[in-house]
């Protein structure tokens, strides 16, 4: 297979515990050819959808840790999108307008052939912190608005809670907002941007001192292991960003209820990869973009995840041919 993944610059990676990097080495080992280009390298000509790309090989025994960790296979080139065996989107939000438009290109190369993983409406019909509003059995109280009487309304009814932007990543502009919090007024003009930008919030849930666990789902099917992301003393926010500590560990009885419950009708909907986060027992988001946590899973644990995904990728493409 020749695999083409859309990502970020390749000298932004942090190789050694990057997802993207982890994938492609996988299906290197299995036998398949590698190119990369970034969103901004797609575009349409004559109504097909076409990409400069650049084929890459990643050596068994490349520093992981250095800035060469790559080497090129040619010059850049370029291609339809429907010339691939799969491309794989993994770039990271945010998911702005660009973001957006790609998914639209995406749809279009799709009617043309091509096989996208995640596809293009899956992603769009999917905004990572409103699509948990599908399965409210599994969360915790939430309100979505931007309007500061039904954020006060909420805050005065739970006391302790926590509100973020929705097009936020990392545990970026992530607030806790115990009892009595003197600036919650502020908090919540500056995340609204005074009612003209809609916010999540959410009931404070205690569980996150034992971490945001992220549980991964490959093609329907649910990895065994989460990994939980234990915040700093005095944090809130379990993001390995915003300096969490990740942890694997089998998933618990809730985890798998509520990751094998979503796997089935997310796989369904053109969902090839996503990432879960669980707090205690409380769905908190579904990644869809670019799910992360392959690398540290695997090296904790007898499961490797990007072994599985590429044989699940082997599996569809196959199927699909």
């Amino acid at each position: 297979m020749h695999i083409l993944f859309i990502i970020d610059p390749l000298e932004s990676l942090a190789a050694y515990k990057d997802t993207s990097v982890s994938m492609m080495r996988a299906l290197i080992a299995r036998g398949h050819e590698i190119s990369v280009c970034e969103m901004a390298d797609i575009f349409v000509r004559d109504e097909q959808v076409l990409t400069r790309s650049l084929a890459l090989d990643i050596p068994s025994d490349a520093d992981l840790h250095g800035h060469q960790w790559w080497q090129p296979r040619g010059s850049i080139s370029e291609h339809a999108l429907s010339d691939y065996s799969a491309v794989i989107m993994r770039t990271d939000p945010p998911f702005d307008l660009e973001y957006m438009y790609a998914t639209h290109l995406f749809d279009q190369a799709q009617s043309q052939g091509a096989r996208i993983f995640n596809q293009g409406s899956a992603i769009r019909n999917h905004p990572e912190k409103l699509s948990i509003l599908e399965f409210p059995q599994f969360t915790a109280p939430t309100l979505v608005s931007r309007q500061m009487a039904h954020l006060h309304e909420f805050y005065d009814t739970h006391k302790d809670v926590v509100i973020k932007p929705l097009d936020g990543m990392g545990g970026e502009r992530v607030f806790r907002l115990r009892p009595g919090e003197v600036n919650k007024n502020v908090i919540f003009e500056t995340l609204t941007r005074h009612e003209t930008e809609t916010v999540m919030i959410q009931r404070y849930i205690p569980a996150i001192e034992q971490g945001d666990k992220r549980v991964i789902i490959i093609n329907g099917e649910v990895v065994p292991y989460s990994l939980a992301r234990i915040p700093l003393a005095g944090e809130t926010r379990g993001n390995l960003a915003a300096g969490g500590r990740g942890v694997a560990q089998p998933l618990t009885e809730k985890d798998r209820e509520i990751a094998e419950t979503l796997a089935p009708i997310l796989s369904a909907r053109g969902l090839f990869v996503v990432g879960l986060d669980i707090i205690g027992e409380q769905l908190t988001e579904i990644n869809v973009t670019s799910p992360t946590c392959f690398v540290e899973i695997a090296e904790q644990t007898d499961f490797h995840v990007p072994n599985f995904f590429a044989q699940e990728l082997e599996r569809v493409v196959t199927a699909q041919s």
